[in-house]
């Protein structure tokens, strides 16, 4: 029941058809009598900085979600920035501040991370490899480092971006071994696909998978099938697995910590979406 006093959360980006995060957080606050309601927003790149400010010169607007195309772009239109937003180089939440500032933060690594720590995988002092180093790996790489791994080795094709997350991650952990150039899994602790392989059928694996070990903790980020390729092989290898899924719904209640809301669990969340 929307009211005089409902607060809104913009959902932000271009297209529209694909946003799920209504169809999961509005059944939520249902249940719980919160008085908050996503709302999608399909707004263009030309038109975005002038409709983010706009939206947030709104008086009940609570925050807003931000994707494709606008995460990156988002960086430059906000007065503050997290670290872990600074080094993906991406934003997917904003706020404002009491007095007014809009700050950002991105939540996409720590979905992952949460998802694995629930599942018994303590990062502190671990090694980890990351297939991919664009937008979604930046962002798991952030938080991986957030959380405390000692080793993170970063691959990606296109190496000037593997290497450009590499020199961000050291500014702002210098004492971390980070490591480019590699996509061997042996030896780590987790080993993360944060690449597009695996998303149509036919695709290449990341990586070799018979080199990883098989007490290590394996992840996905392609949301395309459940199980994916990379996935089942690991699987196969006796790895624990986490499916991209999971980070979706794990990044959800940080986002409702970051706006001030009641928060819950991944479980609680999927009990009542209605996708």
């Amino acid at each position: 029941m929307i009211n005089g006093l409902t607060q809104i959360i913009a959902h932000i980006g271009y297209p529209t058809h694909t946003f799920k995060s209504p169809m999961i957080y509005n059944p939520y606050f249902q249940s719980r009598g919160i008085n908050a309601v996503v709302v999608p927003f399909a707004c263009q790149a030309d038109n975005y900085p002038d409709f983010l400010r706009a939206v947030f010169r709104n008086e009940n607007t609570l925050g807003a979600l931000i994707t494709m195309p606008h995460k990156v772009s988002t960086i430059g239109l906000l007065d503050e920035i997290s670290p872990t937003a600074q080094i993906a180089g991406a934003c997917n939440a904003v706020r404002r501040s009491a007095d007014g500032r809009l700050q950002g933060d991105m939540f996409d690594g720590e979905g992952f991370v949460r998802g694995m720590v629930r599942k018994g995988f303590a990062p502190q002092g671990k090694s980890a490899l990351l297939a991919g180093a664009g937008g979604v790996g930046s962002a798991i790489a952030a938080s991986l480092a957030a959380a405390g791994v000692a080793r993170l080795a970063l691959f990606d094709p296109n190496v000037a971006q593997a290497e450009a997350l590499a020199a961000r991650l050291r500014r702002h952990y210098p004492d971390l071994a980070v490591e480019t150039g590699s996509n061997d899994p042996q030896g780590f602790d987790l080993v993360a696909n944060a690449s597009p392989l695996g998303m149509y059928n036919g695709d290449a694996l990341p990586l070799d998978v018979a080199r990883i070990r098989p007490d290590a903790f394996v992840g996905e980020v392609v949301l395309s099938r459940p199980i994916t390729p990379f996935l089942a092989a690991a699987q196969a290898r006796g790895c624990t697995i986490q499916v991209a899924t999971d980070m979706l719904f794990e990044q959800i209640p940080a986002y409702l910590e970051y706006f001030g809301l009641e928060t819950t669990t991944p479980e609680v969340l999927r009990q009542v979406a209605q996708l």
